[in-house]
């Protein structure tokens, strides 16, 4: 949806993408073409502080594998973000899009998050400012559902594809040398392999 008299509606799904996957890929497309945004940004995220990864790659290796899958979007609606490695650390989401929106005042950011991360929401840091200064799209995730009924008005549930898929899954396939061709934007499948990422090949 564009809005050409209007700031764009940028929404921004953070995560680790560790690797990025189909998932990711199919939930940002369907925010950004039904849930009322010029675009989705997809923020990488160096860690998170309420959640320990096991196996992170690198910063660099994760965001060429963001560039790498977004890279074939004809119309640029979906955008790879690296601002939240070089702030500070821990990274808390509400400095960040504090960030963005100094940074780009043409622009107005919503946060994407699944429904398992909107039933935690109350933990992060400064949810209200979150909700007050930008707002909220949650998509669903398997096993949390969620009351809309009870939401908050700054809160807004969309009902997207519910994609059974993590990276998690991915990189057990990789370890175990599966064929994970399906699984994963072919330009990131052969950067993991030429890697020898997550137990494919050579140790990073």
């Amino acid at each position: 949806m564009n809005n050409p008299s209007q700031r764009q509606v940028v929404g921004v799904m953070g995560g680790s993408y560790n690797p990025v996957h189909v998932g990711h890929l199919i939930v940002a497309s369907y925010l950004c073409q039904h849930g009322g945004l010029d675009q989705v940004w997809l923020s990488l995220s160096p860690a998170n502080p309420l959640k320990a990864v096991d196996g992170l790659a690198p910063d660099a290796q994760r965001m060429e594998m963001l560039r790498i899958a977004l890279g074939d979007d004809p119309g640029c609606h979906l955008q790879p973000c690296d601002l939240e490695l070089s702030m500070p650390r821990p990274s808390y989401t509400v400095t960040f899009l504090d960030r963005l929106a100094e940074m780009y005042p043409d622009k107005s950011f919503r946060l994407i998050i699944g429904s398992d991360n909107w039933l935690s929401f109350d933990r992060w840091r400064d949810p209200e400012g979150i909700l007050s200064r930008h707002g909220v799209i949650i998509y669903p995730r398997p096993g949390y559902p969620v009351d809309e009924s009870t939401l908050d008005p700054r809160a807004r549930l969309v009902e997207a594809p519910m994609v059974e898929l993590s990276s998690t899954l991915i990189r057990e396939g990789l370890s175990r040398h599966l064929d994970m061709n399906f699984f994963l934007p072919s330009g990131v499948y052969t950067y993991i392999l030429n890697k020898g990422l997550y137990g494919t090949g050579i140790e990073y």
